[in-house]
């Protein structure tokens, strides 16, 4: 597990400029219903423009990209989105990846991008961008993903899911508590405090008796889809592996031959599993090439 935020070791400590702008960018909260659950999502840049949505990893919400999507945003609609069962969303009695794939298309029209709109989505959210680009094809800009293990369940897995959950619901007495027990799955142990720290305060809510984590914990028991065995999907293709991350090189050349010679496969240098959280700018630098070249193209 990562150290707690008291003591996250041997990173960058002063909040920087580029943060403390990017989180007072001006942001527009809105709601959508998809198949019965309110989904709700966060925006940034014009209204009526061509654009992204961001796509958060498991038990993750909108709001870990809250330093990324302003970033993202000149001339552009960027939409973070709370999957159901995650941030502020309503929460499902199931779970699975094609209904979240669903959910991250079905939020962009209402939020506020023009035309087919790109998906951006990091671990558990670019295999809901990989399989929404099989499911909707050729009505999206294009996908990026970041640092997901696509690759198909095993029975195994699907049977120790079946059971599962992720944490207990617990009530932690007060914010501060709460704060002090976030952590990151898989752990992670370089980070950027100020990120962190956004980050954990964005994760938790009041409830009855003092603060609990946002997500459901039985999330987990989402249903997966043979999709993500599958090849090359019907629209433009971008990977970023991070090197420091939890895709393995064998991993990656077994993906890169199935995405085809179309797909862009690249590397963020020094970069942990979470590049939000330690390799911010690197992250950004990396999006906006690929979507400026995808737009010249």
């Amino acid at each position: 597990m990562p150290e707690p935020l008291e003591n996250p070791g041997p990173v960058e400590a002063a909040t920087p400029d580029w943060f403390t702008r990017a989180l007072a960018a001006p942001v527009e909260c809105g709601r959508t219903v998809v198949a019965g659950a309110t989904v709700r999502y966060r925006a940034w840049g014009p209204a009526g423009a061509a654009g992204t949505v961001l796509v958060h990893g498991g038990a993750a919400h909108a709001r870990w990209w809250d330093h990324i999507g302003p970033q993202l945003a000149a001339g552009r609609r960027v939409v973070a989105v709370d999957l159901t069962g995650h941030g502020d969303s309503d929460h499902r009695a199931d779970y699975a990846l094609e209904q979240w794939a669903d959910e991250a298309v079905a939020v962009a029209g209402p939020a506020g991008i023009t035309g087919p709109p790109m998906l951006i989505g990091h671990s558990m959210g670019g295999m809901v961008a990989f399989l929404a680009a099989h499911r909707h094809g050729t009505a999206l800009a294009g996908v990026q993903i970041i640092d997901s293990p696509i690759w198909a369940r095993t029975e195994a897995e699907t049977a120790a899911r079946a059971t599962a959950s992720i944490g207990s619901g617990r009530v932690y007495p007060d914010a501060a508590t709460a704060r002090a027990r976030f952590r990151l799955t898989p752990a992670q142990e370089r980070t950027l405090p100020y990120v962190l720290a956004h980050v954990a305060e964005t994760s938790m809510r009041p409830v009855d008796g003092g603060w609990t984590w946002k997500f459901d914990p039985l999330l987990v028991r989402r249903a997966s889809s043979d999709l993500l065995g599958a090849g090359a999907p019907e629209c433009r293709l971008a990977y970023l592996r991070c090197a420091d991350g939890i895709v393995g090189t064998d991993a990656l050349a077994e993906l890169r031959a199935r995405l085809g010679p179309a797909a862009l496969v690249t590397e963020l240098p020094a970069a942990g599993h979470h590049p939000m959280l330690d390799r911010p700018l690197a992250l950004v630098a990396a999006l906006r090439t690929v979507t400026a070249a995808w737009d010249a193209a």
